[in-house]
């Protein structure tokens, strides 16, 4: 095994498969374009990546489609939905701006990835204006655009995400209450734990 430790290594290796496309430069946009819009608009998962002091996170973000708000080409406004209250990315956000997206479309081969630079704000209005079921998020990502780019279809086709005969039967995973009362020692987590999440979280989904 030999370790590449320097980026002169790395590109000696990755060079032997030939140059950089045009096609996987052109692609790179510092605004939202039109047709980007569209992927953000359709979009009902992304996943947020941060960066702190103590170290990387990357968490799961899923509502309704186009939840991540198109201000302008060169700003997207992201609620913060319930969750479990840790708030890491946030967290992460105030320390630390640079932050990167990436959306996720059923059925879609292609990722659309976006990189910027991100605020976190409370603004009473602004929050009410994601409220859904009455329900507003305490805070709103507000992101300013680096730049945006798809990302090709090989991992989805490669992983089969989307195919109906990947699903996995959830029966052959531990399931949460397992894992929490395997790492506590029983304190929390169990059968009971599994039972109550389905209508605990239909209750705090907004």
């Amino acid at each position: 095994m030999a370790i590449l430790d320097t980026v002169a290594e790395l590109e000696r290796v990755y060079g032997e498969f030939g140059a950089v496309g045009e096609a996987s430069t052109v692609k790179v946009a510092d605004h939202i374009t039109p047709d980007y819009q569209r992927f953000i608009e359709a979009a009902p998962f992304t996943a947020l990546a941060t960066s702190g002091p103590e170290g990387l996170d990357c968490s799961p973000r899923g509502d309704r489609p186009g939840f991540v708000r198109i201000a302008d080409p060169r700003t997207l406004l992201l609620p913060d939905r319930r969750g479990n209250n840790r708030i890491d990315s946030l967290r992460n956000v105030i320390r630390d701006p640079r932050v990167g997206l990436m959306f996720l479309i059923p059925g879609i081969g292609n990722a659309l990835r976006v990189n910027g630079r991100a605020v976190i704000e409370d603004d009473t209005e602004l929050c009410a204006s994601f409220a859904v079921e009455g329900k507003a998020p305490r805070t709103v990502m507000v992101i300013r655009v680096g730049e945006v780019y798809f990302q090709c279809a090989r991992a989805l086709i490669r992983s089969g995400l989307w195919r109906a005969d990947s699903q996995v039967d959830p029966k052959t995973l531990p399931t949460p209450g397992q894992i929490l009362a395997g790492l506590s020692e029983g304190r929390v987590g169990g059968e009971t734990y599994d039972v109550a999440w389905a209508e605990r979280a239909r209750q705090t989904m907004w």
